[in-house]
């Protein structure tokens, strides 16, 4: 907690703490990977910043191949990297002093419940301390399940380390894989789907709503967001996957050369990977294109709040879709669940979807100038890298040094969240005054 109160000292508001801490760990991270030891062959500055930003920001996107360009001490340091960017720098923080046995003040209350969306500060540190033990234990068993299928394949010492490496970029949804081809060679194998979704699901959820979980069983005793999380990811999943299976159960390059069983688990994979988790087990490059409009529609949705993923989130989607239907069957409120969303979050809802659009069309229409490539391929890449998906058409690797630090600040602003970034770098509010009422014609 000392660099937080350093921070304090300097009277940054809470977004402006949460954006620097992210920006310091980056920069850490970058010293890191550029060390001698750290790669196999030299990587440039730049390269080496790229995938610092991508794993603190649990993105996936690479420049470099992550499997063969970094050693075991490299990977380790990715391992961390997402880590601390999945889970948080506040979390981390936090436990850090608790094991130290020392309390934590009210101003850095304050902080925890910034980064981790909530509305008020009542039991913010008992969540961090039960959510951090969670994630720890649910990624060793994970990395013990893998284990099974990948330490008869590649050995003990290898094989535990991909397990753990996997489990670890699953949870905290970054789409880092040891494997070039992510997890294509896996594409109809059990133990990997079910391990691997489930991870990233989970982690995509929200730590709200895996603590809500963890202490009730009736689902109607759960809050509203936790049941608009669970029946919203229910029914997104189960939509993408349909649409996936009749998009490309004939495409050859993708599901068509698959047998049944396999393209059900290829649809399934690529219905939630998605929402900010950026593996893959079918090749990106050569999906149809509505398949891949589909998943920009998917990755801008992208997860849970107060979660290891990022987006514009599934929840502020459903509040923008449901005040559109209230709208035109003439209501002026929204319900969800028989409860009345209050109009302060719609308003918040709608100010993300439009603060996010700008960024994104911002940085489009920045990297159409300056990158002679596809501009189909440079949309799918500002949405992933906003969404902090990772998944790719295969052009992170042949963006210039113009476009490829225009990604690292779109992955940035995706991870730290684009409401956050906006109150980070505005000033200090006037005094509220209210003025006449004026009529405006739309539509």
């Amino acid at each position: 907690m000392d660099l937080v109160k350093k921070l304090r000292k300097r009277r940054l508001s809470p977004p402006q703490i949460l954006a620097v801490g992210f920006f310091m760990i980056i920069s850490i991270g970058t010293l890191l990977l550029k060390l001698p030891w750290s790669t196999v062959e030299p990587i440039s500055w730049l390269d080496a910043a790229f995938t610092a930003t991508s794993a603190v920001t649990v993105t996936g996107l690479i420049v470099v191949d992550t499997g063969t360009a970094f050693t075991l001490f490299g990977q380790t340091i990715l391992l961390i990297l997402i880590q601390l960017g999945g889970l948080g720098l506040m979390t981390f923080a936090v436990m850090s002093v608790l094991l130290l046995g020392k309390k934590i003040g009210l101003k850095e209350r304050l902080l925890i419940q910034e980064s981790l969306n909530q509305n008020s500060m009542g039991g913010v540190v008992r969540l961090i301390r039960t959510l951090f033990f969670f994630a720890i234990i649910l990624e060793l068993v994970a990395t013990l399940l893998l284990a099974l299928r990948w330490v008869p394949e590649y050995g003990l010492g290898f094989g535990l380390f991909t397990s753990l490496f996997h489990a670890v970029s699953s949870f905290n949804n970054a789409g880092f894989s040891l494997w070039s081809d992510s997890l294509s060679g896996y594409v109809g194998d059990p133990i990997v789907n079910i391990v691997i979704t489930g991870l990233f699901i989970t982690g995509g959820l929200g730590f709200t709503v895996i603590y809500e979980l963890m202490r009730r069983n009736k689902f109607r005793r759960y809050s509203l967001h936790t049941k608009v999380m669970l029946v919203g990811t229910l029914m997104i999943n189960i939509v993408a996957m349909l649409l996936f299976f009749l998009l490309e159960h004939q495409n050859p390059a993708t599901l068509g050369h698959l047998s049944f069983g396999e393209q059900l688990w290829g649809s399934f994979f690529q219905a939630v990977t998605p929402r900010t988790a950026g593996f893959n087990s079918l090749d990106y490059s050569a999906m149809n294109e509505g398949s891949l409009l589909l998943t920009v529609l998917l990755m801008f949705i992208g997860a849970g709040s107060a979660s290891t993923g990022s987006g514009v989130k599934l929840t502020t989607f459903i509040i923008i879709i449901f005040a559109v239907f209230s709208y035109l069957r003439g209501r002026n409120e929204v319900h969800l669940f028989r409860c009345r969303i209050p109009l302060n979050i719609v308003h918040r809802s709608l100010s993300i979807i439009i603060i996010s659009l700008f960024f994104i069309f911002g940085a489009i229409f920045i990297l159409s100038i300056t990158e002679h490539l596809p501009t189909f391929a440079i949309v799918f890449e500002a949405f992933s890298a906003f969404g902090t998906v990772g998944l790719s058409v295969g052009i992170t690797d042949q963006l210039s040094n113009i476009g490829k630090p225009i990604i690292m600040l779109l992955m940035f602003i995706g991870r730290v969240g684009p409401l956050t970034i906006a109150f980070a770098l505005a000033r200090s509010t006037k005094p509220r005054i209210s003025y006449p009422k004026g009529e405006i014609f739309t539509g």
